[in-house]
């Protein structure tokens, strides 16, 4: 843990001196991490792996709000987000790196609380941080992540080689981070009005830790290893299911029917849905921020998750003309359309 308790401006430290403050205690645990920070440039040896590189930007006021978002959360949360992206191909997540930009607004202080919740997600998920950038912001705090990882290349998914008749899978269940958001957002329009009222989260914990601290799927990863199963297709539920189904069937030249009784829902993600007057199927299909891995199998791979509780079967790959669809609980079929976060509306 970071020791300093009072309010330390970053001027005092310039851009080096908060480098090399934040990353002092960083210790290299990858054998592939050959070179970190410290240098012009990082160096990684995967002896003959593929690399797997993946880029993310978050931005205050467009992918989070620090009024209910505690800078410890959001460090953890945007080292996850990143890491998911891995996972999705198949791959194991290995490196990391950090590049950030604050406003005047942020002390010292905040930038340990941010860099600590980082550290805490990488140490959890055995990964380094290798290298990245600071510097001043005029537009609040911006944070890039790039995730790097690795796969032989035999057993990288790709969002691309689904194939008809291929078994539909998910894993956990959805909906629970959107719902979550809606209460947080509930909560700071209370606050607003009266500073005085307390949060009532009460009996939420759950759908506010799937908003707050997303858990990226690595353990899903394994199982499937271990279980002797490669997805034929796979991507991660960043967008809503709505909106990855509509990537992997565009990008694989496929249709697909999911069956609504099929997806996964948290009780409590249900139950809060309905009192926010939410339908809880559409909060699994255009929420987002589930970071779940959606994946496709073979059929003659069924007997192999059938049991897992926690890899749901929601539906199957059709031929492109059949379209993309959900056939509800009494039995009507709904066109499914992309209608999941964009960042520019």
């Amino acid at each position: 843990m970071f020791e300093n308790k009072d309010r330390t401006d970053l001027k005092n430290l310039g851009e080096f001196g908060l480098i090399d403050h934040l990353t002092s205690r960083i210790e290299l645990k990858n054998e592939s991490s050959n070179k970190g920070i410290g240098d012009d440039a990082a160096v990684m040896d995967f002896s003959g792996m593929k690399t797997l590189v993946s880029t993310d930007l978050l931005l205050e006021g467009i992918h989070f709000d620090l009024a209910y978002v505690p800078l410890k959360h959001l460090g953890y949360k945007a080292i996850q987000v990143n890491l998911s992206d891995i996972y999705a191909m198949n791959g194991m997540a290995s490196q990391v790196t950090v590049s950030l930009g604050f406003s005047s607004k942020f002390p010292l202080e905040a930038v340990e609380e941010l860099y600590e919740g980082m550290m805490i997600a990488c140490q959890k998920f055995g990964v380094d941080i290798i290298g990245g950038d600071t510097s001043a912001s005029k537009q609040g705090l911006v944070i890039s992540i790039t995730s790097i990882g690795y796969a032989k290349e035999e057993d990288i998914a790709y969002r691309n080689t689904a194939k008809e008749g291929n078994l539909i899978c998910v894993s956990g269940d959805l909906g629970g981070a959107y719902v979550g958001l809606q209460l947080l957002e509930r909560e700071k329009l209370v606050y607003l009005e009266n500073p005085n009222v307390q949060p009532d989260l009460e009996g939420k914990d759950y759908i506010v830790e799937r908003q707050l601290k997303p858990e990226a799927r690595k353990d899903i990863v394994l199982l499937l290893k271990d279980l002797g199963l490669k997805p034929t297709a796979m991507i991660d539920v960043s967008d809503g299911l709505s909106s990855e189904l509509n990537h992997l069937c565009r990008q694989s030249g496929t249709g697909c029917s999911i069956y609504e009784e099929k997806i996964p829902l948290d009780p409590m993600t249900y139950d809060t849905a309905r009192e926010f007057n939410l339908d809880p199927t559409v909060c699994a299909l255009s929420g987002g921020e589930d970071y779940e891995l959606l994946f496709t199998i073979e059929q003659s791979d069924y007997e192999k998750i059938k049991n897992n509780p926690d890899i749901s079967v929601i539906g199957h790959i059709t031929e492109a003309s059949a379209g993309l669809n959900m056939i509800s609980r009494s039995g009507v079929v709904h066109e499914l359309k992309a209608q999941g976060w964009n960042s520019f509306k």
